[in-house]
């Protein structure tokens, strides 16, 4: 029933597959208009210019385990893997 489509992104100017799966699923949503942009336009454009998130390195005062926290960790206090910290929000 749907025909992948070659569509031209209005932000960049390259072109990308609006594919059949894809037009299903907008077909489900209800939604009427194609998509105008391309998949990394789109994403840029839902990230509102932000940068991505910095990840630390950084090891789990509780079990040892390396642990990988969105903030710099500071000697002052103990940081814990999610499943460490999770178990001592229980």
């Amino acid at each position: 029933m749907y025909e992948d489509k070659v569509l031209k992104c209005r932000d960049c100017g390259e072109e990308f597959v609006f594919t059949a799966g894809e037009q299903e699923f907008y077909a489900e949503k209800g939604f009427q208009n194609e998509p105008q942009r391309c998949k990394s336009c789109r994403d840029a454009r839902k990230s509102g210019g932000k940068s991505p998130r910095e990840y630390f390195t950084t090891v789990c005062a509780d079990c040892g385990k390396e642990a990988k926290v969105p903030f710099e960790p500071t000697n002052d206090r103990p940081v814990y893997c999610s499943e460490c910290y999770a178990a001592r929000k229980q």
